[in-house]
């Protein structure tokens, strides 16, 4: 049954409150644009907010997706793409013609027409760039020709600059006067400069409307504002929002000339993606994996962590080979060690997500690192201890063997320990040696603790029972 109105207001207030989009509305839209009804498709969902719009596009047919876009013309929000995953925006763009790009482009602030930009083939990025106005191609090819990932790529190059002479209420008049398709969308300051573009200052808003009219720039701008280099890395930008708590900083070039400006919502994608990346490394997930990637991409890249992973699996089981006489000898040893080697991994794998964590953000470092190792190192200990008391316990009622319980507490008190050096050892050496220690620690960390948990299980239990 098709939707009215009321019910596209309802389902897309569904999906605002965190239910996600139902099946069936999903189905009505894919049905519009299989018929080409732009008409249909406009009421579904011609007033959806730019987010939303995104994650429909992303539960959309791969066929479906561009003609959408082709059917709402010049009211599809390019700003959309910006919500998706980079396989579905290539997916989109790559089927689009060179006019239709060009139309999104020309209305996007410039660090998402950048993004846009940068997804596309070389060929088809130079024809869209020909296409547009002057102006916008040398700012937006500027750029492009910053780093990958920098500061340079992430900034809008839309500001407001002004000289130091100008007063506060020759600002805000010429706010009011200008043009408002010539002023950013938003922006939280006005930066003063000097004739060569330099950057002197800025002026928040808040004290440019709480000066007097009379007040030159130079008198209330804050000269020391924190900036940051076009050609430094987003993440480390991203790190400077955090600490000083911005919503705003300016980018400047190498000769301290201003660019352009970084704001909280790019940032924010910045810390998302960065996060992303570092929980999908630590399952051994490529970090650039998505949901809609080809299943044999997937599947190819998957396979190297596994094979590691099977690596390191049979370097434990040639451990537990070379004990293959005392665990005939005594059964209860092949059901107690991965016991021992399970917690100790479980011990180990805390320890090794706080270190990557804190290697990520900066707040483990040379300067307090031997202390944080040595907190692990005591935390280990007190765990081992305590597991040891109960593990020995229960292994002493379960096989009703009052030797197994002094060899299991040994035993698991080592494993946590060793757990606990591994899990922060190895990603501060990975780190050291310039390796992503989130992509790296994990195969390792685990058969430390495998290999120790296991040799220390069954050597205290060879050496307590006399076993050969």
């Amino acid at each position: 049954m098709p939707f009215d109105q009321e019910e596209t207001a309802t389902a897309a207030e569904g999906f605002r409150q965190g239910g996600g989009f139902g099946s069936e509305f999903v189905f009505e839209v894919e049905a519009a644009v299989a018929l080409g009804n732009s008409e249909r498709v406009h009421e579904l969902i011609g007033d959806m907010h730019e987010a939303d719009l995104g994650a429909l596009l992303e539960l959309l047919s791969h066929e479906a997706r561009p003609r959408l876009v082709e059917l709402m013309g010049s009211d599809f929000d390019f700003t959309a793409l910006m919500e998706v995953g980079e396989a579905t925006r290539e997916d989109i763009l790559e089927e689009l013609p060179v006019e239709t790009l060009v139309e999104g482009v020309r209305d996007l602030e410039s660090d998402d027409a950048v993004a846009i930009l940068e997804t596309l083939e070389p060929e088809e990025q130079a024809e869209v760039l020909e296409a547009l106005p002057a102006h916008e191609r040398i700012v937006l090819r500027r750029s492009l020709d910053y780093p990958e990932d920098s500061a340079g790529r992430l900034m809008q190059t839309t500001l407001i600059a002004v000289p130091p002479f100008w007063t506060a209420g020759r600002v805000l008049d010429f706010f009011r006067e200008t043009d408002a398709e010539i002023l950013p969308d938003s922006f939280f300051e006005v930066f003063v400069v000097d004739p060569g573009y330099h950057l002197l200052g800025t002026v928040f808003l808040d004290a440019l409307v709480r000066a007097k009219p009379s007040a030159r720039l130079d008198e209330i701008m804050q000269a020391d504002r924190r900036r940051v280099k076009a050609t430094e890395d987003g993440a480390e930008a991203a790190r400077l929002f955090e600490r000083y708590n911005l919503v705003s900083v300016p980018v400047v070039d190498e000769s301290e000339r201003l660019v352009g400006v970084l704001t909280i919502d790019d940032i924010v994608d910045v810390i998302q993606e960065q996060a992303s990346e570092e929980i999908k490394a630590l399952g051994g997930v490529n970090p650039e994996e998505e949901l809609t990637d080809d299943f044999w991409w997937i599947a190819r890249s998957r396979f190297t962590w596994l094979f590691v992973n099977m690596l390191t699996a049979f370097i434990t089981s040639s451990v537990l080979k070379s004990f293959q006489s005392q665990l005939e000898q005594m059964v209860a040893l092949a059901v107690l060690g991965p016991i021992v080697a399970g917690q100790g991994g479980s011990s180990a794998t805390q320890t090794m997500t706080v270190a990557v964590r804190a290697l990520a953000t900066r707040e483990l470092t040379p300067a307090n690192a031997w202390r944080i190792i040595f907190r692990e190192l005591a935390i280990g200990a007190v765990n081992g201890a305590a597991f040891g008391l109960v593990t020995g316990l229960v292994a002493a009622n379960w096989f009703q063997n009052v030797g197994l319980g002094p060899v299991m507490a040994l035993a698991m008190f080592t494993n946590l320990v060793a757990g606990a050096l591994g899990g922060i050892i190895v990603p501060l050496a990975f780190d050291r040696l310039k390796f992503d220690p989130a992509v790296s620690s994990g195969p390792f960390v685990t058969t430390i603790t495998d290999v120790v948990g296991y040799g220390a299980f069954l050597t205290i239990a060879s050496l307590w029972f006399h076993l050969n």
